[in-house]
């Protein structure tokens, strides 16, 4: 019984790791640069979410090498990241959700 117990949990433990609100994800990858509704190194969420979709927003975390032209932007700084379905999903209406909000 311990023994299913002990596997039990360590088989769970990656699930609990994995970022499950659109603010966890904000929390560990977007933070350093990206503030929710004041500029910071990147522009705030609040900006993002006035002038992209959803779609926009996953493409440009996705590849934003391949997406700044697209954008009208003159370059890029931003890290590519491989977030998950789920993280992609999350953050991105994180971001909407400050759309209208300064």
């Amino acid at each position: 019984m311990k023994r299913v117990l002990l596997l039990s949990l360590l088989f769970s433990i990656p699930l609990l790791a994995q970022p499950t609100t659109g603010k966890q994800v904000f929390e560990t990858y977007c933070w350093g640069c990206h503030h929710q509704t004041a500029m910071a190194f990147g522009p705030p969420f609040s900006e993002i979410a006035a002038k992209r979709t959803k779609q926009e927003i996953k493409a440009y975390i996705i590849s934003p090498k391949s997406m700044y032209k697209a954008f009208g932007y003159k370059r890029t700084v931003m890290t590519q990241f491989h977030l998950n379905d789920q993280e992609l999903d999350l953050i991105s209406d994180y971001i909407l959700s400050f759309k209208g909000k300064q």
